[in-house]
């Protein structure tokens, strides 16, 4: 699992940019909501690839099935 990180750089004319990695899906956009709402208007996003990755929880399962074949 990676770490979560958001980055911002503020520019002299007030613009500031967002960067968030290491979070996988849509969930992003909720851990950053509350921040923008503060930041003020949003001009522009750019989707990473990890925006479109599912987290997937991966599980294992087996299934046991006995047969006995006997040739005799």
């Amino acid at each position: 699992m990676s770490m979560e990180t958001l980055e911002f750089i503020i520019y002299p004319d007030g613009r500031v940019q967002e960067k968030v990695t290491g979070i996988i899906g849509k969930s992003c956009q909720e851990v950053t909501e509350a921040i923008e709402a503060q930041l003020g208007r949003v001009i522009s996003q750019e989707k990473t690839g990890d925006y479109y990755q599912e987290n997937l929880e991966t599980t294992n399962q087996f299934n046991h099935h006995q047969t006995n074949n006997y040739s005799w």
